[in-house]
């Protein structure tokens, strides 16, 4: 049976200021999920998708941790006009930003969050201290106090279990910019270089690319590095197809149907369908553009495509033809999808 990809409406219980522009937004609702997934919100005539702050196995209820991006439609929506009582409407939980199922209880857990992307590590820390008896260690970066999410609670959690959970808050305006050397101590830990270690991390691009390349460097094998992306994604406007030549046989065609309208373009080479259908003019489903959310789900109705990433769909799905838009590249000449209802 094909999974559920559609929404259903939560109501907020309550909203926490964690910071001038970061609110926490807990949930009248509950469902199975697993610590660091996110949710997939339908507000403002757009999708967007936020990390759970909220850990399965330590909170009674769901929350979503929101920072207020400058200029974001939806995350100014919420810090503006949400309130306790309203409802929206939100996807069942996706993402693979998770814990090793296969992890040995021993196995310690690093993790660098920058900025906003405490949001699921703190979601994945709580569940790792509860469940596993894992040690962890943690690098939080933001520019100054005031802009620290989760900072207190941390602390107590650090205080909690002092002897399993070391976390080190860096602040740019006192200790400048995160350096290698302090990736690097992270990584070494209290078990010295190459202990063996699960790396996750979360936060602004420059950041990550730093740490990626720190640990890349250092010898971390690339399975044991765990990488959740936040790249807010601007709201494509309604727009007539772009004019497009005529297909040729060398090139292959791309064909999409969207609420009826059905229209062709020449393929790219590298191009995905989601590219493809905005090229035609369309204003397809989207969210994360990660693999992770299934927002973009369409049907292959001729030719075959191959996802480059795929934390969506299971093998029945893919079988049936389904795709994830945003990872599916054409392998054949003619293709054509259907986004359904």
């Amino acid at each position: 049976m094909a999974r559920d990809h559609g929404f259903q409406p939560v109501r907020i219980a309550r909203i926490v200021d964690e910071t001038p522009d970061v609110r926490t937004f807990a949930l009248d609702a509950w469902f199975p999920y697993r610590a660091g997934q996110f949710l997939t919100f339908k507000a403002c005539g757009t999708l967007r998708s936020y990390s759970m702050s909220s850990s399965p196995d330590t909170d009674d209820e769901i929350s979503v941790t929101v920072k207020r991006v400058p200029g974001g439609l939806v995350s100014g929506w919420m810090h503006d006009t949400l309130r306790p009582g309203d409802a929206l409407e939100a996807t069942h939980p996706g993402g693979s930003f998770c814990l090793r199922e296969d992890a040995p209880d021993r196995r310690p857990l690093v993790a660098y969050a920058g900025g906003s992307g405490i949001t699921p590590v703190f979601s994945l820390l709580k569940s790792a201290l509860a469940t596993t008896g894992r040690p962890v260690r943690l690098l939080t970066a933001h520019r100054d106090a005031e802009s620290a999410i989760f900072r207190q609670q941390l602390d107590l959690l650090a205080t909690r279990h002092g002897d399993r959970l070391h976390v080190r808050h860096h602040l740019d305006d006192r200790h400048g910019l995160v350096t290698e050397e302090e990736i690097r101590g992270l990584a070494d830990g209290v078990d010295g270089p190459g202990d063996d270690a699960d790396f996750y991390m979360c936060g602004p691009e420059p950041f990550m690319a730093l740490v990626e390349k720190t640990l890349t460097a250092h010898g971390v094998p690339a399975d044991r590095v765990l990488v959740e992306r936040f790249t807010p994604l601007p709201s494509v406007p309604a727009r007539m197809p772009t004019p497009v030549s005529a297909p040729s046989a060398d090139t292959g065609t791309v064909t999409v149907e969207l609420r009826g309208d059905r229209r062709t373009v020449p393929q790219r080479p590298g191009e995905s369908l989601l590219q493809s259908a905005r090229r035609a003019g369309f204003t397809p489903p989207f969210s994360c553009e990660s693999g992770d959310c299934a927002t973009c789900l369409a049907r292959l109705t001729r030719g075959e495509a191959k996802m480059r990433v795929n934390n969506a769909l299971d093998a029945d799905e893919v079988a049936e033809g389904l795709v994830l838009t945003c990872q599916a590249e054409p392998t054949t000449p003619d293709v054509a999808v259907v986004y359904e209802d």
